[in-house]
């Protein structure tokens, strides 16, 4: 099972693609969002935004944002 994940900025779309884990700087802290997720909301803080794929482990340094856990699907949308 993936998660479909969409980073997005003001700019642009940074990410959208299939991924096995993210995690993210929450405000309360850091905290890792797999398959099957409770929804939640929730706002971030300064720091790294890392997700896995197929490709591997890859990292977006984050301003500010927030994120959206819905049936699988998790939407970022940040600042830099």
């Amino acid at each position: 099972m993936s998660l479909d994940l969409k980073i997005v900025s003001p700019a642009k779309v940074e990410f959208n693609g299939k991924v096995e884990r993210v995690v993210v700087p929450g405000t309360s802290g850091q905290f890792e969002i797999l398959p099957n997720h409770a929804p939640i909301i929730s706002s971030l803080e300064t720091g790294t935004v890392t997700y896995t794929d197929n490709a591997g482990e890859h990292e977006v340094k984050v301003a500010s944002g927030f994120v959206e856990v819905q049936k699988n699907v998790v939407t970022i949308c940040v600042e830099f």
